[in-house]
């Protein structure tokens, strides 16, 4: 997916926001690994958010319910993390994502700044003088912790979406991308606001926030926290389909929120996204699933003789709503009542 207005990604696996995209040498490694784009670690003008990040810890959960930290992570676990933002100042920040982006045009992989709100008015001063260094500007506004952290908003009504967003997008002279959260009541609606309001695509979905008590008196993490994982991707789809429905096949839609591989970010594509954003993957394996994955994406459609640009989308375009589903004969649900069938 080509970022609108902005430069040419060569593939559609991207690399999201996360403290693996913090630092040069994080974000280096993300370039290298062979990412479409790179989204650098999020700031915003709170000091609140920056401290957060020193109370930052992470959970992985396997399939099966088990705990385990980083470093015996297993791809198809799930992830609960408690986390901040970017801590230099935004001079220093924006210092150092001029030589990223330096280090990414050189090698054909743009690096997006990003922004997750905390004030609309400060995000739109970040905002401008982030655009006069990066190709183009991702801004959060589904971030999960900002249930539990004042110094982070996750908006989840459209008018105050669409208010953020024609803040940000006056000061913003470099394609914006706005992120939306998962939970809420009607997600497409959020997307509506933000294209409306000058937005040229929509991150869909931000991860949901999670609880898991330990078993032992306490809480996994000591609190809350936000959640991804292979579970969620369902639910990611679903908002991606019906967005890829409602704003047609002009906008571009960015999926994140549940691939761990090649068929994951696969299905990304066919329901209507035409960029992934990798987070966890990373965590598990290290840059180098990048590769995996792109190699996957385009091996798939290679053998098949499929075109990207038509791939995406192209499981919308064969579903049906209820209303035009034939009766099953017999009816499907005899097939699951019980070992008698009654």
């Amino acid at each position: 997916m080509d970022i609108p207005g902005g430069p040419a990604t060569a593939n559609p696996v991207w690399v999201g926001s996360s403290e693996l995209t913090m630092t040069p040498d994080g974000l280096r490694a993300c370039i290298d690994a062979g990412a479409g784009a790179v989204v650098a670690k999020s700031v915003n003008e709170s000091a609140a958010a920056r401290r957060q990040l020193d109370i930052a810890d992470y959970a992985f959960v396997s399939p099966g319910g088990e705990v385990r930290p980083p470093g015996v992570a297993q791809r198809g676990d799930g992830l609960l993390n408690r986390s901040g933002l970017a801590q230099p100042t935004l001079d220093e920040w924006l210092a150092m994502l001029a030589g990223a982006v330096a280090y990414g045009a050189a090698r054909g992989c743009p690096v997006l700044g990003s922004i997750t709100l905390g004030d609309p008015a400060a995000a739109a001063r970040i905002g401008g003088a982030m655009a006069e260094v990066v190709p183009a500007v991702e801004l959060n506004i589904g971030a999960p912790h900002g249930r539990e952290a004042s110094a982070v908003r996750q908006l989840t009504e459209a008018d105050a979406v669409g208010a953020a967003v024609r803040a940000v997008r006056a000061t913003v002279d470099v394609p914006l991308l706005v992120k939306l959260p998962g939970q809420a009541s009607d997600v497409v609606a959020l997307a509506s606001a933000a294209r409306s309001a000058g937005a040229d695509g929509i991150g869909l979905v931000g991860r949901y926030p999670g609880f898991l008590p330990d078993l032992d008196g306490g809480a996994v993490l000591g609190s809350w926290g936000a959640w991804g994982s292979p579970a969620c991707l369902p639910m990611s789809l679903y908002w991606v389909s019906k967005t890829r429905l409602a704003l047609g096949p002009d906008v571009p839609l960015i999926g994140t929120n549940g691939a761990r591989n090649a068929a994951d970010v696969l299905r990304f594509l066919a329901s209507g996204a035409g960029a992934v954003e990798i987070v966890t993957a990373l965590w598990t394996d290290g840059p180098r699933v990048v590769a995996e994955l792109v190699e996957g994406v385009l091996s798939y459609l290679d053998t098949r003789g499929l075109d990207l640009a038509g791939f995406v989308g192209s499981a919308v375009r064969r579903a049906r709503g209820y209303p035009d589903i034939a009766p099953v004969r017999p009816p499907a649900w005899l097939r699951y009542s019980g070992p008698s069938g009654r």
